[in-house]
């Protein structure tokens, strides 16, 4: 059973109880999606001030992402690679971290509630499988300290998939 940690407010403290957190959920689940809809669910209960946080999973014949498990509204389904700071991200291999999404060229508006983006491809074998995606509606809301933590939060997951 999963208990709802209280967090300290020390960002770096409570990244790392969440990246146990999540260790602990997919240790011994080999579904990737349920361990992504609990990677999602995780994110959402920690992470303040945002709107929208979840997956988006490669389409190799399509070269596109296709909406996996999310927190939030409904959300754009698919994202050609290059296109967006989600496709961009998967197409670069590297995470972007958007101040303000609206100065972004090319930003895909799924909500238009959304001010600043962070994106994490999630890169396995040398190939980008996915995307993890999380939404602010405040600008600038994501800094480095969230960068590193969810790089790590990725690659805790990279393991799992």
């Amino acid at each position: 059973m999963f208990h709802v940690e209280n967090y300290s407010g020390q960002k770096e403290k409570d990244f790392k109880l969440v990246i146990k957190q999540l260790q602990a959920l997919t240790a011994d689940e080999p579904n990737t999606i349920a361990n992504l809809a609990n990677a999602s669910s995780l994110l959402n209960q920690f992470l303040a001030e945002i709107n929208w946080v979840g997956f988006y999973l490669t389409d190799e014949a399509k070269n596109q992402l296709v909406l996996g498990p999310f927190q939030g509204l409904p959300a754009c389904v698919r994202i050609p690679f290059g296109r967006g700071v989600c496709g961009t991200a998967a197409a670069e291999q590297k995470t972007l971290r958007v101040k303000d999404v609206h100065e972004f060229p090319g930003h895909i508006a799924c909500d238009s509630a959304s001010q600043s983006e962070i994106v994490v491809p999630i890169i396995k074998d040398g190939k980008t499988i996915g995307v993890l995606d999380i939404d602010s509606p405040i600008k600038n809301r994501f800094d480095e300290q969230d960068e590193k933590y969810l790089n790590q939060f990725v690659d805790v997951l990279v393991q799992t998939l």
